[in-house]
């Protein structure tokens, strides 16, 4: 996926080839937020524009801009996998949740 990150949030990037521009929506929202520039710098001025501009309606709205994530997540997995990284958990001396915290930050390419 191509992507673009600011100020917490990242869009993903296509191009329309019939149309010749490159265009953009906000990830992980219910929110509809999108952009499109012609170029990749025009690309990134509209999707710190359209950032801006969310926020900036959300604040006249009074109402609290969506994130693309909370910090919890549930998962539903097979009992034998949970068992594993239980295993896997204790044996690197850290809970559960440090441990799927680090493996999924690995896997997702996050510093």
């Amino acid at each position: 996926m191509n992507a673009m990150t600011y100020k917490g949030y990242t869009a993903r990037i296509e191009y329309d080839d019939s149309d010749k521009i490159f265009f953009g929506r906000l990830a992980g929202m219910r929110d509809v937020v999108s952009f499109h520039g012609e170029s990749v710098a025009e690309l990134e001025a509209a999707f710190h524009e359209a950032v801006d501009d969310y926020v900036a309606a959300c604040a006249k709205l009074g109402q609290t801009p969506e994130k693309p994530a909370s910090g919890r997540l549930m998962l539903r997995i097979p009992p034998e996998v949970h068992g594993a990284a239980l295993v896997a958990a204790q044996a690197a001396g850290t809970s559960l949740n440090q441990w799927a915290a680090k493996v999924l930050a690995e896997a997702a390419h996050v510093d």
